[in-house]
């Protein structure tokens, strides 16, 4: 099988292939930009992606995800990419400075096949390091340090964070999802 994920981060693009190669599923990257909807949940914003990246005969798979802070009423959210375009990490840890340090790190993951759309999701539980630390991965990586663990995702090789992360395990429901479909 194959399928057509669409999204401007190569990062992103590289753990989806990996994982859903274990499935058996080929994955090409369309690298195009996306309408980034206002919304107040990451589902939302899926599926407005997901109406604009599906073409008639083609799997196609688009995702949203997010850092989410309990401490900041739940921001940056569905506003993570453009709070990390803005104040980057250490702007994040400056606003959490004095704050609970919990974080969840939510992924969307939607997919079209002909005319029938699906959404999945997964979750990572953790908490914001002090500082940044790793050089892996991307995004707010290195500063998110998953329940169980000393180090962030920034210190994972990328098969140790294929095994944990909000996007892995979406991508893995997808892959299970596509197995059932055949």
């Amino acid at each position: 099988m194959d399928l057509a994920f669409v999204s401007t981060n190569v990062g992103k693009f590289r753990e989806v292939r990996s994982i859903l190669g274990e499935y058996g599923v080929r994955v090409r990257w369309d690298r195009r930009r996306l309408p980034e909807v206002q919304a107040d949940d990451l589902a939302s914003v899926v599926e407005a992606k997901l109406a604009d990246a599906a073409r008639s005969g083609q799997t196609v798979l688009v995702e949203d995800s997010g850092l989410f802070i309990p401490a900041l009423d739940g921001f940056p959210g569905v506003y993570s990419a453009y709070a990390f375009k803005t104040i980057g990490l250490r702007g994040m840890l400056t606003l959490t400075r004095g704050r609970a340090r919990g974080a969840v790190f939510r992924t969307v993951a939607g997919l079209a096949r002909g005319s029938r759309q699906w959404t999945v999701s997964g979750e990572c539980r953790g908490r914001l390091a002090d500082r940044p630390r790793g050089r892996n991965g991307f995004g707010y990586d290195p500063i998110f340090i998953p329940n169980g663990e000393t180090r962030t995702f920034g210190q994972f090789d990328p098969v140790e964070k294929n095994r944990r992360s909000h996007r892995a395990q979406a991508i893995r429901r997808v892959g299970r999802l596509l197995q059932t479909l055949g």
